[in-house]
């Protein structure tokens, strides 16, 4: 991608938050399937725009969202001597666990309480407290991961008493309609849940929800982290072609 390119993104993420009188909001790259060599060059692009620019979106880099385990280690192993954020955005398997409490920052995608119980027994010692986010399924949809929305308090309460985890938030993905406004429906109604979590834990900060193709309406809706693959990277290569 170009620096043109990544400064419209960055740009529009503040026009969103301006219009909603919010804050901008965290960029997070959706880095799954996408080589190491274009994680690099967004770094390196990140870095070369003006701090202005890049500061509101999550200064010095952007965090970079994977879905799978095993590719994210091979990512990292390359990109080792770049200073990244890690966040697992994909469904993580309770045999995976221990991989991931090991080499992500983040996990976003903490739907059930067996998960929380192994991230926090597997998270080393020597390392700060994993942030995670409860994965929130919105609209109920029987093909996607996330607990049912009535679920996220008793999942809080878990994950708030894992001294190894930290509590930071809600992950959402809105089932994909075609109407606009359904979306933004999704969107406020999982708002109303964040709200409800930070007023049980103050330290909450963030709702990780909005996509390429709908994050300025997320970010209308109170947004703090957006996920964003295609707008950045462009279309992902094939299933298998990430080296």
């Amino acid at each position: 991608m170009s620096a043109q390119a990544l400064q419209t993104v960055l740009q529009t993420m503040e026009n969103a938050a301006r219009r909603a009188g919010r804050p901008t909001p965290r960029l997070l790259a959706v880095s799954k399937r996408q080589p190491a060599t274009a994680i690099a060059d967004l770094a390196v692009l990140w870095r070369s725009l003006p701090p202005d620019i890049t500061a509101a979106a999550g200064e010095p880099a952007p965090a970079f969202g994977e879905n799978y385990v095993q590719e994210a280690k091979a990512k990292q192993a390359d990109l080792s001597g770049l200073a990244l954020e890690w966040h697992l955005i994909g469904h993580l398997q309770s045999n995976k666990a221990a991989d991931a409490a090991a080499i992500f920052d983040w996990v976003q995608t903490v739907d059930r309480p067996t998960l929380v119980e192994a991230l926090g027994r597997h998270r080393a010692a020597d390392r700060p407290p994993l942030d995670v986010l409860v994965q929130v399924n919105i609209d109920d949809e029987t093909s996607k991961h996330g607990c049912h929305p009535d679920a996220v308090a008793a999942l809080a309460a878990a994950i708030a008493a894992q001294p190894r985890l930290v509590l930071r938030g809600l992950m959402a993905i809105p089932a994909p309609d075609p109407d606009v406004e359904r979306r933004r429906s999704a969107f406020q109604r999982t708002r109303v849940l964040f709200d409800a979590l930070q007023r049980t834990y103050p330290r909450v900060d963030t709702l990780s929800m909005g996509m390429s193709d709908d994050f300025a309406i997320a970010i209308e809706e109170g947004s703090t982290m957006v996920r964003l693959g295609t707008a950045l990277f462009g279309q992902r290569p094939p299933r298998g072609h990430h080296a």
